[in-house]
């Protein structure tokens, strides 16, 4: 018998100054079997990030064809392909092609997830951004993930202020330009 999603809640006080976006979130994110609590949470602080109306976290694991994150206008037209993680960079070619902006966040060492891609045929390489965060941040997060969750997440000129369970981390949101 295959293990099914577990569930968890974020309750989330968003702030992000650099935007102008103030809200609170109530996200209910489905963790796959093969999925690690890092993976989800550098999903959680994605969405988070790039939160406007029409966002949401796609199928999963299950859904190759859709990111793990995205962006539809009231028309159903896909406008952001948020990846997550290392994606090759077919991925991103076929991606940019789709929607209006493709982003990348990653937990890992961003010199690692980019250095694949180097050369390779990515249409609109210029537009892409790849967003890393200071090392051990994403992985100090994943650790105060619980079921339930309450998170303030606070980002002013690039810093990133996260509360997540009464544990507080900080770190900055690094831009790398794949061209």
């Amino acid at each position: 018998m295959a293990l099914g999603a577990t569930i968890h809640t974020f309750d989330v006080q968003l702030a992000d100054v650099d935007r102008g976006v103030y809200d609170e979130l109530m996200l209910r994110v489905a963790r796959h079997p093969s999925e690690t609590d890092v993976y989800m949470m550098t999903r959680v602080l994605a969405y988070c990030l790039e939160f406007e109306e029409g966002i949401r976290f796609s199928e999963g694991i299950s859904s190759t064809d859709e990111p793990a994150v995205l962006v539809r206008d009231l028309t159903g037209r896909l406008t952001v392909w948020i990846e997550i993680g290392a994606p090759d960079a077919d991925r991103l070619h076929y991606a940019s092609k789709l929607a209006d902006r493709t982003v990348v966040y990653t937990q890992r060492d961003p010199a690692k997830v980019m250095a694949p891609w180097e050369g390779k045929r990515i249409h609109r390489a210029e537009d892409i951004v790849l967003h890393s965060f200071d090392p051990g941040f994403v992985d100090a997060a994943a650790a105060a993930v619980e079921r339930r969750n309450s998170m303030t997440l606070s980002v002013t000129e690039h810093q990133v202020y996260l509360d997540i369970n009464g544990v507080s981390l900080t770190s900055a949101v690094h831009d790398h330009p794949l061209a």
